[in-house]
């Protein structure tokens, strides 16, 4: 029973841990996406973000504490230069974890650990907030020289209007054609 329960052991000693959590870190903060198992992204996200944030402070200290961390100038460099400068802005979740699936040899549950390019916009979170966004229906100007329609069987096409088409009201039913009736026709053979 361990009751401290101090981060993920990922079945190594502290120098081979440090040794890892520094080179996935520094692979992230490189390349902008790393394939990894949950176990190894979950323990590293919270470092490369903590990375992150000292390159957005940018001052001399800063810059000392990710070098001793990450134990490579042209990283750092990177971090400084290119990484923290896109996340001045945001205050915080520089990174997500997206799954893949398990792998082929020992179905191990992998990941993609990789830094947040642009701003998401949340979903609506419930059904009124969806179906409100989602008709919007533009209002299509009748020209002075035209005359209203004055039944529905004169609604101008889908292809003529711009935007997304609300099907809302009564839908306009065919006239019968003449000679054309709706009860079925009688059996020749009878």
């Amino acid at each position: 029973m361990r009751h401290a329960r101090a981060g993920k052991k990922l079945g190594r000693d502290s120098a081979h841990r440090k040794a890892l959590y520094s080179n996935l870190a520094g692979a992230l903060i490189e390349h902008g996406r790393i394939k990894t198992t949950v176990t190894k992204a979950k323990a590293v996200k919270p470092i490369a973000e903590q990375m992150i944030t000292l390159g957005r402070r940018g001052d001399l200290h800063a810059r000392r504490q990710a070098t001793a961390f990450l134990r490579s100038r042209d990283v750092v460099h990177k971090l400084f230069a290119e990484v923290a400068p896109r996340f001045k802005e945001r205050p915080g979740g520089y990174s997500r974890i997206i799954k893949i699936g398990p792998r082929p040899g020992d179905a191990a549950e992998m990941v993609y650990l990789e830094l947040v390019e642009d701003e998401v916009t949340p979903r609506p979170r419930r059904r009124a907030d969806a179906a409100a966004t989602a008709v919007a229906v533009p209002e299509v100007p009748v020209e002075a020289t035209e005359e209203a329609p004055e039944t529905d069987a004169e609604v101008p096409d889908a292809e003529s209007l711009e935007g997304p088409v609300s099907l809302e009201g009564p839908v306009p039913l065919e006239e019968p054609v003449e000679g054309e009736s709706d009860e079925p026709a009688p059996d020749a053979s009878a």
